[in-house]
């Protein structure tokens, strides 16, 4: 099996001393996941940030076999990473959609919707900008694995987003995140931390 796509990091495990797990949305393919040799080295460190669009080649010998990754930066997040309202939310987004789409199914409007909601993230002037795409990309996530969710109004104000926001942890929590709230919405409750000094 060989394959070469677009995609977008979502999760980066360390493997051994110096490779990495890579998981990673794609249109196509679904979330891939790969083995990368020297992840954790100089050169492929700053490739495999969550959040990252790559350019994949995955290559396996069997499906039995976790396949290789060769990676190539296309678009890089790591500006944002060190402002913390921003890295909060690229790192709810990514995780959320780590852990809960299954590997190999295509899901291309979950694909083109992280795309722009990491666009936003990283591009809009505040978080008042972007905060109604994160709210929108969980709800499309919902509805996306059959579990309704409803995306925000266009002319919602900050306080009515913070609101939603708070009462879309619950189907999260319940239908998505059951099993592995621990990982997932410890990520979200910091990102809902640093919103809410938005009302100050």
């Amino acid at each position: 099996m060989h394959l070469a796509f677009l995609a977008i990091v979502v999760a980066a495990r360390q493997h051994g001393e110096t490779a990495v797990i890579a998981r990673m949305l794609s249109e196509d393919y679904g979330l891939v996941a790969g083995y990368v040799a020297g992840g954790r080295g100089r050169q492929l460190r700053p490739v495999v940030i969550p959040g990252n669009r790559v350019a994949a080649e995955l290559s396996a010998k069997s499906d039995s076999q976790l396949p290789f990754l060769k990676l190539e930066l296309v678009e890089s997040r790591g500006p944002w990473l060190g402002e913390p309202l921003p890295a909060a939310a690229i790192a709810w987004v990514t995780a959320l959609t780590a852990l809960v789409l299954p590997e190999r199914n295509p899901y291309p409007r979950l694909y083109a919707a992280l795309g722009a909601t990491l666009d936003a993230i990283c591009h809009a002037p505040s978080a008042r900008g972007w905060l109604r795409a994160v709210i929108a990309y969980e709800a499309l996530v919902l509805r996306e694995l059959g579990y309704g969710g409803v995306a925000p109004p266009a002319e919602a104000e900050l306080d009515a987003l913070l609101q939603i926001f708070a009462r879309q942890a619950a189907p999260l929590s319940r239908y998505l995140l059951a099993d592995r709230k621990a990982d997932g919405m410890a990520a979200r409750a910091m990102l809902g931390e640093r919103l809410e000094k938005l009302r100050a």
